[in-house]
Formats: C-alpha cells, sequence, structure tokens
C-alpha cells in the first residue's frame, strides 16, 4: 500500500554544487519560518566542521509541507569517505534528487552515491543548478549525466529521469528553462508526481529501522529512522531487536515527528514517516522496533568495509596534559565507542598495549575530522601515520584496496603528475585534452600511493588542480611504495626556539615552529631539504662577547615558518613518526624520543614488500 501523505526523498550532490543551499530555499518558500524570521544561509550544515570546510559530513534530515504531502527531505555527505551516512540515508528514502554543476557536471563523488542509490532502484530527478554561471553548459552536462548512468548500468526506466533547471540561491527552478517560473513551485511538484509514496501499512506488525542516533541532554540518546511498517505509541512495552537475534522489552520516554527543523513530540506515529523516539537503552544503529507480541526484526544495516586504519595512543610526550582536559585512555576509549554507535563505517578495536586503540574507517579525510572533532571536544592523544587495512585471498596472498583516482588539470602539469603517480605505482586509465588548457586523467592506484599525495599535487599544479578519488574495490599487492622522499629536522634537546638556530637551519630545510616554541628532545620541527633525518640544536644562543663588529646588530630576516594544518600532517609523517594532537597546538614527533633506542630500532627493522598474512 503507497501512503500519498508522505515523500522521502535524499538529495544527492557533489560538494559546493548547492545542494545545502537548495534545501534552505525549499525550507523558506515551504512556510517553515515567519516573514520577518531570521534565516542563516546553510541550515542543514549546523556543525563548525561542515561550515568551515564547506561539505556535508553527517547525514542530516528535515521536513517540508506542500500541497498537503509531509516531505522528508535527507541530506546525504558528498564524498565518498562518509559512505556509512550515504547507505544510511539511502535506507531512509523511496526517492531522490541529483544535484548537479551546470558548468561542472557529474563528478566522482557524485558517481559514489548515484551508484549507491541506483543499486537500491531508486527513481531519480534531475536537477541541474547555477544555470545563472556564465560559463554553464547545461546540454553537455545533461549528455554526461545520460553517460553516468550507461555506465552504471542503469535501467531503461531508472535513464528515463525528468529534468529540472535551478538557481537554487536565488530560490527558482524551472521545468523548462526559457519559462516564466520565479519560485520553486516546479520543483515541489515533480517531487510529488515523480517520487512514490512510502509503501507501508498501518495496521502490519510495527516496524521502526533506527538509522542514526543523536543525543539530547534532557531524554538521553534519541534514535532516528523510517516507520516502515504499523505505528508506536506512548505509554506501550515494545520489542528491541538487537544484533545475533538478542530481543528485550522497551519503553520509550518521548516520540517524536519532524517539523521543518524542529522534532515535535506527539504520542502516536504513523507508518511510512521518518521519525525519533527517546528512552532506548544501549540501541545501535541496525536495531529494530518491533512488536513485543510478535517481534520481526528488519535486515540490519550494512555498509562497506573501512580501508585505512590508524592507531590513537596517550599523549605520552614531554608537553602532554599542559593544554587537553581528557587525556587518560578510559576517556580516549570512552569518545571513541561513542563515536562508533552513530558511525557505523567507523571500527574501533583495542591493541596489546593499553594505552593505544585501532581506529579504520573510510579515507584520510574520515580520520581526520574525527581526530579535528575530538580535539575541539578537550581531547588530548597522539595518532600514527594511516595504514591500508590488507585482506587476504584463499592462498594467503595479501590484497590492498585500490583507488580510482580523477584529475582535472592545467596541460602543462601533465608529465610531472605522470611521473609521481607512476612511482606511487599509479596505472593511467583514461586521458583526455578537452584543448582549452587543461587536460582530465584517470588513474588506478593503491590507496597506500595516495597517502601524502594530495599536498605535492596542489604543491605541483600551484593549486590549480582538482583532484578526487573513489574507492574501486581490493587487487593484488602492489609491493614496495615509497612515500616521504625528505627526511625531518629532528630536535636534539629540550629548550625554546632561537632565532640564531633558526637562521643557521634556513640552507637545511623549512622550519615549522616559530621562535619561542617551547620543543623537547625528539621533536620534528621542520622538513629537511634532503632524504634522511638530521639532528639539529634549534635552541641554541649567539655566544655574547664585548666586542662589536660591524653590522652585527643589523635586522635579520627570518623566513616564516611552514604552519602545517592537521589534514598536511597527517600526509606528512613517516612509518616512525606520529602526531601530537591537543586542544591548542598540533605537533610532530618522533615515536621513539631517545636518539640512541632510534637509531637501535632502525637497525633491527626487516624491510619486506609484502605484508606477512599475520601482520
Amino acid at each position: 500500500m503507497r501512503k500519498q501523505n508522505f515523500r522521502n526523498i535524499a538529495i544527492i550532490a557533489h560538494v559546493d554544487h548547492g545542494k545545502t543551499t537548495l534545501v534552505d530555499g525549499m525550507l523558506k518558500q515551504s512556510g517553515i519560518f515567519r516573514e520577518n524570521q531570521e534565516v542563516e544561509d546553510r541550515i542543514m550544515d549546523n556543525m563548525d566542521l561542515e561550515r568551515e570546510r564547506g561539505i556535508t559530513i553527517m547525514a542530516k534530515n528535515t521536513t517540508v509541507r506542500y500541497g498537503g504531502v509531509k516531505i522528508n527531505i535527507v541530506d546525504t555527505p558528498g564524498h565518498a569517505d562518509f559512505g556509512g551516512e550515504v547507505e544510511r540515508s539511502l535506507s531512509l528514502v523511496d526517492g531522490a534528487l541529483l544535484l548537479v554543476d551546470a558548468s561542472e557536471g557529474p563528478l566522482p563523488q557524485t558517481r559514489f552515491v548515484v551508484k549507491k542509490a541506483l543499486a537500491r532502484e531508486l527513481p531519480i530527478i534531475l536537477v541541474i543548478n547555477k544555470i545563472d554561471r556564465g560559463d554553464a553548459r547545461i546540454q553537455e552536462v545533461i549528455n554526461e549525466v545520460y553517460d553516468l548512468f550507461i555506465d552504471l548500468d542503469a535501467t531503461e526506466e531508472q535513464i528515463e529521469f525528468p529534468i529540472l533547471y535551478t538557481n537554487a540561491k536565488a530560490g527558482v527552478a524551472h521545468k523548462e528553462l526559457e519559462d516564466d517560473s520565479a519560485d520553486l513551485k516546479p520543483l515541489f511538484e515533480t517531487i510529488l508526481s515523480e517520487i512514490p509514496g512510502p509503501e507501508a501499512n498501518d495496521d502490519a506488525v510495527p516496524q521502526f529501522l533506527v538509522t542514526n542516533l543523536d543525543y539530547d541532554s534532557f531524554v538521553g540518546q534519541v534514535a532516528i529512522g523510517r516507520m516502515v511498517n504499523g505505528n508506536l505509541k506512548m505509554n506501550k512495552a515494545y520489542a528491541q531487536c538487537g544484533e545475533n537475534d538478542e530481543i528485550k522489552e522497551t519503553k520509550f520516554s518521548a516520540l517524536y515527528s519532524f517539523e521543518g527543523l524542529n522534532r515535535n513530540k506527539v504520542e502516536e506515529v504513523e507508518s511510512g514517516d521518518i521519525i525519533a523516539v527517546a528512552g532506548l537503552e544501549n540501541v545501535t544503529i541496525g536495531d529494530t522496533i518491533s512488536s513485543l507480541e510478535n517481534p520481526k526484526p528488519l535486515p540490519r544495516i550494512h555498509v562497506d568495509e573501512p580501508t585505512v586504519s590508524m592507531v590513537i595512543y596517550v599523549n605520552n610526550s614531554p608537553l602532554s596534559g599542559q593544554h587537553g582536559k581528557y587525556l587518560t585512555s578510559r576517556q580516549i576509549k570512552a569518545r571513541l565507542d561513542r563515536e562508533t554507535l552513530r558511525n557505523v563505517s567507523l571500527k574501533v578495536e583495542p591493541l596489546e598495549r593499553a594505552d593505544a586503540f585501532k581506529v579504520s574507517g573510510r579515507g584520510e579525510l574520515q580520520m581526520a575530522i574525527l581526530i579535528e572533532s575530538m580535539r575541539r571536544e578537550g581531547y588530548e592523544f597522539a595518532v600514527s601515520k594511516p595504514h591500508v587495512i590488507v585482506k587476504y585471498d584463499e592462498d594467503g596472498k595479501p590484497l590492498e584496496p585500490v583507488e580510482q583516482l580523477f584529475l582535472d588539470v592545467p596541460e602543462e602539469h601533465v608529465g610531472i603528475l605522470t611521473e609521481k603517480l607512476s612511482i606511487r605505482k599509479g596505472q593511467m586509465t583514461h586521458l583526455m585534452n578537452h584543448g582549452n588548457g587543461r587536460v582530465n586523467m584517470e588513474f588506478d592506484i593503491p590507496s597506500r600511493g595516495l597517502i601524502g599525495f594530495r599536498s605535492q599535487f596542489l604543491t605541483d599544479t600551484k593549486g590549480a588542480g582538482v583532484m578526487n578519488a573513489l574507492f574501486k574495490g581490493y587487487e593484488p599487492w602492489f609491493g614496495k611504495i615509497s612515500q616521504r622522499e625528505t627526511g625531518a629536522l629532528v630536535a636534539d634537546r629540550p629548550g625554546k626556539v632561537t632565532t640564531y638556530a633558526s637562521l643557521a637551519m634556513e640552507d637545511r630545510g623549512e622550519l615549522f615552529e616559530d621562535v619561542g616554541t617551547e620543543v623537547y628532545k625528539g621533536m620534528i620541527i621542520g622538513e629537511r631539504n634532503r632524504s634522511g633525518d638530521l639532528e639539529v640544536n634549534i635552541t641554541k644562543e649567539k655566544k655574547l662577547t664585548n666586542m662589536r663588529a660591524a653590522g652585527s646588530d643589523a635586522t635579520v630576516n627570518l623566513q616564516p615558518p611552514r604552519k602545517l594544518s592537521l589534514d598536511n600532517a597527517i600526509e606528512f609523517i613517516a612509518e616512525d613518526e606520529l602526531i601530537e594532537v591537543t586542544p591548542k597546538k598540533i605537533r610532530l614527533r618522533k615515536m621513539e624520543l631517545d636518539t640512541k633506542k632510534r637509531a637501535a630500532n632502525k637497525k633491527k627493522e626487516e624491510y619486506s614488500d609484502v605484508p606477512s598474512s599475520g601482520a
């Protein structure tokens, strides 16, 4: 039975194609806000990190009403590293809007989400956004979308999608490019006519699938998901169906229905709607709430396996504890466990040593977001270099994750990039010169080869290149890949960075630390301009004499230090190095601070091109 009073839709778009701006327009034009109410832009990107980076990280939902129909909108992340969010979002909906920039066309991350949507057989509406751009190439972009659907093995029904043209910033949608529409009415009407209502039955056994978790300081943990069948009422007992067929009795402390950006308390919820419940104990994503007398759990949500892991350590550096609020292994573990509750694509495993935890996820960006979030919450810890997660075939031979790399670069940089990617075991699969000075290149490259490549890429293309990567699958181990070609400048004693010592380092490499910064033995204070690490005395002061030489008091012009962001630091560090993360400072250090022990460890290391099956 199709319910016509609801529509559940997801919005799919690449980073910065205007998805969140379009949702803003839909909310404003559906009468959610008062006429005189002040509303900030990009309402849905409510995390500080989302606003700073201009990307959607967490899948979120909102509601608009049009013509008596409640439209639940799920905002999906556009980046493949947040694929766990994408897969959960698509399990909530019955159709999707594919939003594409009128100039840039469909980009690789869009491809990732579209592939997932087509696999779920969701009907799709194509929305060409930013039609007011001077460089818009609307017909070419539509053809590129058709090519994308054919490439992803879409069915004939899926390829016959309706097309709308929008200027999300102005809040205008057109069914035909030249029509006189002045608002988003054509978009709302197309959603109602092309996206089917949810298939649900109010009289069936209740089935509520938990797809997201939130926290409220008043009611505790809140479970969000879709009411697939039946209805739920307050003050009644239900069955909470967990993993491994575990079933326990539960009651709600609150039931919520979404209205605009708010959650409204209700006494009863009906099937087909996206709702939230509070009061469930130890609930996890994938659980089903069903009838106590006749529980019918739904299939659990399964997401793609993690491909990258990092080790998080308790910070044991000489400067630890100066800025952090949460320092102990117990506090760090509790925070990581809390993250896994709401992020199904993340896994946390304890290691043999009590002060370290292995965190596995979908990519460097997802890891960086987790680390940055913890840092801002007051946590202090150290993290290792990212490693790819290796699998083994039936014969015990190693398989590693491989990415499809998409580059859009000025043609004068093609040679240097091809050379650098070949060193990292990249194989070119496609090259197209558009004749306008820019070239599109595609490579298959092991994920290991991409660790630390982004900063090199931006340097080589002078910031004019666009780079996107997409997980392709697992392939046989590619052999040893050399990562950083330069060594590190390492402080050989504690103290404060001096101008005199910094000046002496200018021909040795590039410093990361300002004059006056406190350092410790084993801390990395810069990048050497040749291979191999160099231990330096960065705290050395000029010997004072009572003789004044001509020009001795002349002003010293010191090169400003290169400040590394968290993302830069993750890309920079080598196997034997760590990033020390505190709420106020990011430092780089050697894993082993003692020079002699470090040298002994290096001698003991046996380099192998292939990881053993016990690794």
